[in-house]
């Protein structure tokens, strides 16, 4: 049987999953009412703003999304009858499809970019000081990196 957290990590631990559940919704809440799009969707157009060409294979894009392939496909459908994203086959491999950033998404994004950030300054940053913020990117960074070589051992481990 797994040992119970002690009180001291218990409480960090509902803190934080309560936290970050209301900070996300809230996120969300407000990016709708400015926007329109969900969090998913403005996540896609930054990657895909970011990207060279504008465009990332499907594969990429799910994978720094952390999506299945069914959920990304489902999210770039949705995102394609908007307008806001096109698929194209991958020039180097036409097995391949890529999420292309369109002319409507780029619009999209840098007018919701403003009021996003302003949320996410108002819900998060502006009430953490340099040090919890240094602190902040320290566990999550490492966190982040660990999750990461897990998920590609776990990814080999299962391909044997």
């Amino acid at each position: 049987m797994t040992e119970s957290l002690d009180s001291i990590r218990g409480a960090a631990w509902r803190a934080y999953i309560e936290a970050s559940q209301r900070l996300y919704t809230q996120l969300e809440e407000d990016l709708r009412a400015d926007s329109d799009l969900s969090f998913a969707d403005y996540h896609v157009l930054v990657l895909l703003s970011e990207a060279p060409g504008q465009r990332l294979r499907m594969g990429e894009l799910a994978n720094r999304l952390i999506f299945s392939p069914s959920r990304l496909t489902y999210q770039v459908s949705s995102m394609q009858r908007r307008g806001l994203v096109s698929k194209e086959p991958c020039p180097d491999d036409r097995r391949g499809s890529e999420a292309v950033l369109t002319a409507a998404g780029l619009l999209a994004l840098s007018e919701a970019a403003p009021h996003h950030l302003a949320s996410v300054r108002t819900h998060l940053m502006d009430d953490l000081d340099d040090a919890e913020v240094a602190c902040l990117t320290r566990v999550f960074d490492r966190l982040g990196h660990r999750l990461r070589a897990a998920q590609v051992t776990s990814s080999t481990h299962a391909t044997r």
